[in-house]
């Protein structure tokens, strides 16, 4: 083997390779590198580099005297299980109706306010890897620090004198460890102090075993903690261990003031931490619980303490590459011949060799030769450009690699951020270094948290939206009582905020985001979402239709007789947002925003869906459903030609307000679409135009979206370059919207829900679908992406799309289902045919949307 070189294991292909493994496949653009790239260290905690598994998180700052790894673990939160019910509420309640029946809407917001309850818990930072390497003042060159998306790994290299220092760091799921290796290109030249501090109350010590062990708590109550001095901390407990690995003949480690260890004289190290907490669920109190965070940590590294650095690396990359390389999207201003010879100097700069590896289950060799990685900067235009430096020069150049960039980079931050058994990626993914974050950095369910998951279904990460599903049963247990205790209803409710101990009652504060009972309603609509798209039956039946069914309940109840013989809400708002009431006084309370139901009538159909599917249309409960589902009052359309967004048209004191509620069912909903309801797609288009283009990342993305959905890809990309400016962390007041230069979306501050969102809109202008229909590049900005590949999007009924374009035309489109027959009627530009889909093949079509062959996935024979 050739110095610098290293053999490791790869996974096999997966269902999202295989249609261009078995034949065909049309012409493709060689695999472009996926990497975020920074000049310097971080300045800000914007400039650094997220990681994670999912549960546990970190930001790489890439220091060149000292390394800060700024740590995250997802279950780390003040407070203790809650009490969600106000029996002084039913009152209130009644109050406010008689207000808002009399039309004194001022009045009824004003007495809504004792409808409001405690505030949320606050999610917590860990804690630092803090390692020093010496003088601050040596000079450095060549310093390089990258994000690859494509291995989940953060890289920095620089040299000092004439040594080559290379640090390496990913967050492993496989084995949930935090690993990092750090090495120098000559023996002995490595040598660095590292330590463990929090801003949580903690004590850490160091061992003669190479480890450091930091141990804390959370603040049992939303109040920051004094420093280490504060009073017997009854919250959530936490460990977080470092393990110290080091290789060379000379190398050697000390154990520093009892709680840092100093490493002399080495030719690598590897660093591992665990970390977990005291937390058992939502409902035992973190004094009650009986789990040990230490000895979960200790147990943790003593199963990869006998694993090599490779070894842990390959399990990573396959594991997480399983989810990531699921979708390509390859985007082109020009031909593919020019971007062809653009990149023959990168394919002539990469080594790779397969070699005949046995069948197993992590299959095939890669030889990597380290020696050999270059930025695709340095390649193509024969300089470094940061991504900044790119997001800076988008306004000019409109570089659609960057929309590759960030498009993927939505994708990677949730993989990072919610896996299979993890908390629900929240207002900020696992990434806080704060113990008082920006809105609590919880989970906000008027927008941001279903925001967060947008992208888990188009964009084949179904995986990563089960958190979401286990924290809807903990929400639907306190629901229950809140809905039963303020309400006097049947079911289960949840406002506009949410923590880890599944707070279901209203927030405190003004009712114009406080009264919001319908958060609980929108998270269940993804629960048919999962369902159409994975066509689950499995989950529908065990999960979905129960949540789906209490919701309903809910809803049956809180809607009361109302005006013109509809059923109505009341008290209604639509979120955040207030209104001049015909009395001239400002208000958020009345009646049946349009938001409330547009909710109503699509978790209402998706339970009587889900009762055909099951076998279980002909149950009272159904009939009851069916019949309050035809007494809800239509979307309306006001005297400017806008959608209404309450119940009458009152006037908007701000009409460039940064929610989109009363668009809610044009997206993501589906009770406005082009084919249905063109006089409501024009007024949503109105809506649109009235509440014009600027605001926060995560309102950006949302008018991407429905800009998309109404098929006008000038106005999405015309968000698309909106979005891509660039944010100065020192002076982010003065911003509404963009990226910092991690790529992280602003509000400002970071809220990570514009990041998701970007992402489902691209998907979105690429492929829509319904339960039978499926729409090929339905708001393609044909000339700034003229040419390009999508491949391994999801469309409803568990089937598989790529999609090709020239010159902004439909090239030819692939589609497969993996185990289910499918009835689809393809849409292009007008063009309409009908297929049908039979599970286990391919089929591709032409630009005309004429079959041109069928390929068995599992054989790879054409038919």
């Amino acid at each position: 083997m050739e110095e610098g070189e290293e053999w490791v294991w790869v996974r096999p292909p997966t269902e999202a390779d295989a249609e261009w493994w078995t034949g065909g496949g049309g012409e493709t653009e060689d695999a472009r590198p996926l990497k975020v790239q920074f000049s310097e260290p971080a300045k800000h905690w914007t400039d650094a580099a997220p990681i994670g598994n999912g549960r546990l998180g970190a930001m790489v700052w890439g220091g060149v005297a000292s390394e800060t790894l700024q740590l995250n673990h997802d279950t780390l939160w003040t407070g203790v299980p809650g009490n969600y019910t106000d029996p002084d509420a039913p009152a209130v309640l009644s109050k406010v109706r008689e207000l808002v029946d009399n039309g004194q809407y001022a009045e009824a917001t004003s007495a809504a306010f004792g409808l409001s309850d405690h505030p949320t818990d606050v999610y917590q930072p860990l804690g630092n890897i803090n390692i020093n390497f010496g003088d601050p003042d040596d000079a450095y060159m060549a310093y390089e620090r990258e994000l690859d998306l494509t291995t989940a790994t953060v890289n920095v290299k620089y040299t000092l004198g004439d040594v080559e220092f290379t640090r390496e760091h990913f967050s492993s799921s496989p084995h949930q460890v935090l690993v990092t290796k750090i090495s120098a290109n000559k023996s002995g030249c490595l040598s660095f102090i590292v330590y463990l501090d929090s801003k949580l109350h903690h004590h850490s010590s160091a061992n003669s075993a190479n480890q450091i062990i930091m141990e804390g708590s959370c603040p049992g109550k939303r109040i920051p903690p004094k420093g280490n001095e504060s009073e017997n901390p009854s919250g959530i407990k936490f460990s977080a261990i470092l393990e110290l690995q080091i290789g060379g003949d000379d190398g050697k480690v000390q154990v520093l003031n009892d709680r840092k260890l100093k490493v002399d004289g080495s030719d690598w190290a590897v660093l591992l931490l665990a970390a977990s907490s005291s937390f058992e669920g939502p409902f035992t109190k973190p004094s009650d619980s009986k789990k040990d965070p230490t000895s979960a940590c200790l147990n943790t590294l003593s199963s990869v303490r006998n694993m090599s650095y490779s070894q842990l690396l390959a399990y990573h990359l396959d594991d997480y590459q399983n989810l990531f390389h699921r979708v390509t999207l390859q985007l082109s201003k020009v031909s593919s011949d020019a971007l062809k010879e653009k990149r023959s100097a990168f394919l002539n700069q990469i080594t790779v060799q397969n070699s005949p590896a046995a069948d197993c289950g992590v299959s095939g060799l890669v030889k990597l030769n380290s020696s050999k990685v270059y930025s695709s900067a340095k390649l193509m235009d024969g300089t470094f450009k940061s991504t900044a430096e790119r997001v800076k020069s988008f306004k000019d150049d409109e570089d659609p690699l960057l929309v590759e960039l960030l498009f993927h980079y939505g994708r990677y931050l949730l993989i990072s951020c919610s896996r299979p058994g993890t908390q629900i990626a929240n207002l900020q993914g696992i990434w806080n270094k704060d113990i008082e974050p920006a809105w609590d950095a919880a989970p906000h369910l008027n927008i941001n948290l279903q925001m967060n998951y947008w992208p888990s279904l188009s964009c084949n990460l179904s995986e990563c939206q089960e958190p979401l599903f286990d924290f809807l049963v903990p929400l639907a247990v306190n629901g229950s009582k809140t809905a039963k205790v303020n309400y006097e209803t049947s079911g289960w409710v949840a406002h506009h905020v949410s923590d880890i101990w599944a707070k279901t009652s209203p927030h405190r504060g003004d009712p114009v985001w406080a009264l919001w009972p319908m958060g609980g309603a929108w998270l269940c609509t993804h629960l048919w979402e999962h369902y159409s798209f994975t066509l689950d039956k499995g989950f529908l039946e065990n999960k979905a239709y129960p949540l789906l069914v209490g919701c309903a309940s809910f809803l049956l109840d809180w809607l009361i007789e109302g005006h013109g013989g509809y059923l109505e809400t009341n008290p209604s708002t639509s979120p955040e947002h207030s209104f001049i009431a015909p009395d001239g006084k400002t208000a958020s309370v009345s009646y049946s925003s349009t938001m409330d139901m547009a909710i109503i009538k699509e978790v209402f159909s998706a339970v009587i869906s889900s009762a055909e599917v099951l076998g279980r249309s002909n149950g009272d409960f159904i009939k009851q459903i069916k019949k309050a589902l035809s007494r809800l009052p239509p979307t309306k359309i006001a005297r400017d030609g806008s959608i209404m967004e309450w119940a009458q048209d009152f006037e908007d004191p701000e009409v460039h307000h940064r929610h989109l509620s009363h668009l809610f069912g044009l997206f993501p909903g589906h009770t406005i679409t082009i084919e249905k309801t063109t006089d409501l797609c024009k007024a949503a288009g109105n809506s649109l135009y009235k509440r014009g283009d600027a605001g926060p990342a995560w309102s950006t993305t949302w008018k991407m979206a429905l800009w998309a959905r109404l098929h006008n890809s000038e106005h999405a990309y015309k968000l698309v370059r909106q979005l891509i400016n660039l944010v100065d962390p020192d002076h982010e007041i003065s911003f509404e919207g963009g990226l910092y230069s991690n790529l992280f979306t602003a509000h400002p501050p970071f809220q990570i829900d514009g990041n998701f969102g970007f992402t489902a809109a691209i998907a979105e202008m690429l492929v829509q679908s319904t339960e039978h229909d499926l729409y090929l590049l339905p708001a393609l900005p044909r000339e700034k992406w003229a040419e390009g590949c999508a491949k391994g999007l999801k469309a409803r009924g568990n089937v598989t799309v790529n999609v090709c374009w020239k010159k902004g035309e439909l090239h030819e489109a692939c589609f497969w289902s993996k185990n289910q027959n499918s009835l689809k009627r393809l849409h292009y530009r007008g063009t309409v045919a009908t297929v049908t889909l039979s599970h286990g093949n391919i089929y591709r079509f032409n630009k005309h949307l004429k079959w041109v062959k069928t390929c068995s996935l599992q054989e790879g024979t054409f038919l």
